[in-house]
């Protein structure tokens, strides 16, 4: 009886989620334009209002596939820019994009990716999550376990007055995640863009003009 029963919240929860998908303008728009999927509106959106993504930029993107950040970046950087991206998922190419194909939790991801950067990055960008579980404390906890590692990484390469934007959940990003970024940037807040789902509870943490110590 229990095996039936999510069955069919299991199969509830796909028609759903298909029905949500075919009316949903993003979506749409996405696939009109050509992009991945809609998530590339979130960082468009996020990019339009804070001018993140300058021409002839640095970017490492993190979690990266199926690859609508990184068509963002490279569009916007152009060809004078670079983009770097990571995810354990494969992914089609890119033109104007770099790809590892490698878990970002990896001991070997961070040096790999400084390797490919060979300097400095001026913008770090992470979309990571987690395989859900259904439980929201566990869920919580894995996203902010990728974030943490997310912020880490991007005080490593960021160059003075450098970016990290980085995917959390509403609930409360960790009082010690936020008191780092705010003693090593300028300006650090919340951000969540229009073509993030209202009812979705994803958050996007901004932090702006790093401060590289000597």
């Amino acid at each position: 009886m229990a095996r039936l029963k999510d069955q069919k919240r299991r199969k509830l929860s796909s028609r759903t989620w298909l029905e949500r998908q075919l009316s949903d303008p993003y979506v749409m728009r996405a696939k009109r334009e050509g992009f991945r999927s809609r998530a590339a509106f979130k960082l468009a959106e996020i990019d339009d209002k804070y001018r993140l993504l300058k021409p002839g930029a640095r970017v490492v993107d993190l979690g990266a596939a199926p690859g609508s950040w990184s068509e963002i970046a490279a569009r916007r950087v152009g060809t004078k820019g670079r983009v770097i991206a990571l995810d354990i998922l494969d992914m089609k190419p890119i033109s104007g994009v770099e790809f590892i194909n490698l878990d970002f939790l990896d001991d070997a991801a961070p040096e790999r990716l400084k390797a490919l950067l060979g300097g400095t990055a001026n913008v770090v960008l992470s979309d990571m999550a987690a395989n859900t579980s259904g439980h929201r404390q566990t869920d919580h906890l894995r996203i902010m376990a990728l974030a943490e590692a997310a912020a880490l990484f991007a005080r490593e390469v960021l160059a003075n007055g450098g970016t990290f934007v980085c995917k959390v959940l509403q609930g409360g990003t960790e009082a010690a995640l936020l008191a780092g970024l705010k003693r090593d940037f300028d300006s650090v807040k919340h951000v969540k863009p229009p073509a993030s789902r209202t009812d979705s509870a994803e958050l996007y943490l901004l932090a702006r003009g790093f401060r590289r110590k000597p």
